[in-house]
């Protein structure tokens, strides 16, 4: 008998560990015998950030590698995968992260060990435009303050939003720029199409038309929306892709949506356009520093914001499927095939 594959499911309090080794253990069960060890990381309950060379990782160097010893397979969502690590661990033959990116692998150190890394494509994109939906809505009638009034202070102050003045903006018929189409963004135009509203993208990457959405330049679609809400990568090109000047393109009263990542809007510039009552309001989700300071420039416009601690991609499902994913690649792996998204 082959000895048997020995897995590391270094888990956390979203993706745990049972979710991980409960997959694999269904993926590899006609296979070669397997063992699973799980390991619970902090994230959530405990922030992420650079580990040593790598970014967004929990600061577990040391758990890892005791957990990685005589292992051939990690499957992790925030373990820091670092030259470091990898040093320690040469039996390691495969890493999967259950999330979109391996941004807590140092990809490089990993090629150079000949260890495959692969990760989970598309794991939150549906959770993330429903959220960006939600945020949408939120913002556009006021719930969260109508809420705050009702149920923290127990006043009906809230019926004020009733009146003509101050009541909220439909999504029937109303304007609303997409700026990326990609998994969630697809998403969310045509839940979007759905009420009814006029839909415009951005996307460079996209040619043509796309099912029937207009498509235009990023100045055009800033300057024709009501509400613009963001699905881009970060890139460096990206990075602050929102600024002074494209907020100043919005049409007085607009808002703006961000439930990507929250270094492409300029939070100062942000700030500025709520402050001049340029901006009716915003829905953040990401911040350029998460989470942001107490004394962020953010809070000084509550009243005007929908503000949420990275929840887009945070649901039960995201976590089944990251695990799902993961175990497959590790099912492949120990089959000698292809590996489906593998980057070294």
């Amino acid at each position: 008998m082959s000895e048997p594959v020995r897995v590391v499911a270094a888990g956390d309090h979203f993706v745990l560990p049972g979710l991980i080794a409960q997959a694999v253990g269904k993926e590899l069960s006609d296979e070669r015998p397997h063992e699973t060890r799980e390991v619970m990381l902090g994230w959530p309950l405990e922030p992420f950030g650079p580990v040593a060379e790598v970014a967004e990782a929990s600061d577990a160097e040391d758990e890892l590698i005791e957990a990685l010893a005589g292992a051939q397979v990690l499957v992790t969502q925030m373990g820091p995968v670092t030259e470091r690590v990898l040093d320690a661990c040469p039996g390691l033959k495969l890493v999967v992260v259950c999330r979109g990116g391996p941004v807590n692998v140092n990809l490089d150190a990993a090629k150079r060990r000949d260890v495959r890394v692969c990760y989970a494509p598309g794991r939150n994109a549906a959770a993330t435009a429903e959220f960006t939906l939600g945020l949408m809505l939120a913002v556009l009638r006021r719930i969260p303050q109508a809420h705050e009034l009702l149920a923290r202070r127990r006043g009906w102050e809230g019926a004020a939003y009733y009146t003509y003045e101050h009541s909220g903006v439909e999504l029937e018929d109303l304007p609303v720029g997409l700026v990326g189409h990609g998994a969630v963004g697809s998403r969310v135009a045509r839940v979007l199409c759905a009420f009814g509203a006029q839909v415009m993208v951005y996307d460079p990457y996209v040619r043509g038309e796309v099912h029937g959405l207009r498509l235009g330049s990023l100045d055009e679609l800033l300057r024709r929306s009501r509400v613009v809400t963001l699905h881009a990568r970060l890139t460096a090109q990206t990075r602050g892709l929102i600024g002074a000047r494209e907020l100043a393109l919005l049409p007085q009263g607009a808002v703006l949506v961000n439930a990507a990542r929250g270094a492409l809007v300029d939070e100062a510039a942000l700030c500025a356009a709520l402050g001049s009552g340029h901006l009716a309001g915003a829905a953040l989700d990401t911040y350029a520093h998460e989470p942001p300071p107490p004394d962020s420039p953010l809070f000084a416009h509550a009243d005007r914001l929908v503000l949420t601690p990275h929840l887009g991609g945070a649901s039960r499902a995201v976590a089944e499927k990251a695990a799902r994913i993961a175990a497959e690649e590790v099912g492949r792996w120990v089959r000698g095939e292809p590996l489906a998204h593998c980057l070294t």
